[in-house]
């Protein structure tokens, strides 16, 4: 049996994580906390502390971090550019010791209506990240581009989260992405 996490925002926890372990069927099993992942720096203390048991020995590592790091409450985003990789390469490189392989997702779009977050934003810390764990030898499953293709179609009404028709193309590649590295 294959073991997989899957780490990441509400993206993955009310979204495709509800839908990966059953496309992936018996001949895996699928750790993910209960909790909400949120941004990179939370990451980080889960994956040092309450989680690193759960996550040791799996055979693929599936993770997402950014909606919340690129939020902007009115004072500029929560995490600056230049936290948000360092801190992302520090959770990569824990998670490269604690498994096989590991996979990032890139950052999900937003309906371009959303207060808080643009995709603009969005955009640019997904490039600012991906050519440095390309350097780590993570792969990079971009969620960004297929969901961007038809926003009105994949991100629900709250303007931020994935809707079911979204959850189903990202537990899709998702599961596609695992079984294709396992």
């Amino acid at each position: 049996m294959k073991k997989v996490t899957l780490l990441g925002d509400s993206i993955r926890q009310i979204g495709y994580g509800l839908k990966v372990p059953e496309l992936l069927g018996s001949g895996y099993s699928v750790y993910q906390p209960e909790d909400n992942c949120r941004f990179a720096k939370y990451t980080l203390r889960g994956v040092l502390h309450e989680w690193k048991n759960d996550i040791q020995g799996s055979d693929i590592i599936h993770w997402n971090n950014g909606l919340w790091d690129i939020c902007d409450l009115g004072d500029g985003v929560f995490t600056s550019e230049g936290e948000y990789v360092e801190n992302m390469l520090r959770v990569a490189r824990l998670l490269k010791q604690l498994g096989k392989v590991v996979v990032f997702a890139t950052t999900t779009p937003v309906n371009p209506k959303h207060e808080f977050n643009k995709n603009s934003t969005i955009v640019r810390y997904n490039e600012l990240i991906v050519p440095e764990l390309n350097k780590l030898g993570i792969i990079i499953n971009d969620l960004y581009t297929p969901v961007a293709a038809d926003i009105e179609k994949y991100i629900s009404d709250d303007l931020i989260h994935l809707s079911e028709e979204g959850v189903d193309l990202c537990a899709g590649m998702v599961a596609n992405i695992i079984k294709s590295n396992t």
